[in-house]
């Protein structure tokens, strides 16, 4: 239930709206309201704008920078299989990133009115509309300010020619992600693997949704026991 002492005007512009619910904001926003429509989240044109992206723009942005990445480490002399290993090894560890960002970071619990919208901006608004098809993925103006700081986390880790390779390995790593998540929502699979993995995703969406965090495998829920129960999973099929 919303709190009484305030009430969101779905009609309205959305963002600063939620930090008026307060302790009321967990529970009204894990009730998804299903439609393909998005909800507005600003007044400004402008700011709207940047909020929405069609998911074919994280390939196309973003594919080009992982090959320029791979070329740098190839032009710095490190041979093919090494650079294969650095890249898997850079999927590997987003996917590490991945799980540990949606758990801990995405599914924080707020209260504040600023903790509020911060978490709607970030994940509650995929939450309270889960089928928001401009808004499945993240906005490449976003991906490139984090980009930084974690590419230069890794000049600090690794050597000179490791780091474009497995930075790269990391942003394909993303890419896959995104475009997963969004064929989850919007897809329609037909073999095993794909559909038991959507079911998966929609389990935490509208069953369970502080397990199952996993988006692109199952791995790290394994690992760290955050399966959905099994009952529950099945009923989900």
């Amino acid at each position: 239930m919303v709190a009484q002492e305030f009430t969101v005007d779905l009609n309205k512009a959305l963002v600063f709206q939620v930090g008026y619910l307060g302790e009321a904001y967990q529970e009204w926003v894990h009730q998804p309201i299903v439609s393909k429509e998005g909800p507005r989240f600003f007044e400004s044109d402008f700011w709207e704008f940047l909020t929405r992206t069609v998911w074919w723009a994280i390939p196309v942005i973003w594919l080009p920078v992982v090959c320029w990445c791979i070329s740098i480490s190839m032009r710095m002399g490190r041979s093919f299989p090494e650079i294969t290993l650095m890249v898997a090894f850079g999927i590997f560890v987003w996917t590490l990133l991945e799980y540990s960002l949606h758990r801990f970071l995405f599914h924080i619990k707020t209260k504040s009115y600023w903790g509020n919208t911060m978490h709607y901006l970030l994940h509650g608004c995929h939450h309270k509309h889960p089928m928001d098809g401009l808004r499945l993925v993240f906005p490449p103006a976003a991906t490139a300010v984090l980009c930084v700081p974690f590419w230069n986390l890794l000049k600090l880790m690794s050597t000179p020619s490791t780091t474009p390779a497995l930075f790269g390995g990391g942003l394909l790593g993303y890419v896959m992600y995104d475009v997963t998540h969004y064929y989850l929502h919007h897809g329609q699979p037909t073999s095993e693997v794909p559909r038991n993995l959507k079911k998966y995703h929609l389990n935490h969406h509208f069953r369970i949704q502080n397990k199952g965090f996993g988006i692109t495998s199952l791995l790290w829920d394994k690992v760290f026991g955050t399966l959905p129960p099994s009952k529950l999973a099945q009923k989900s099929r």
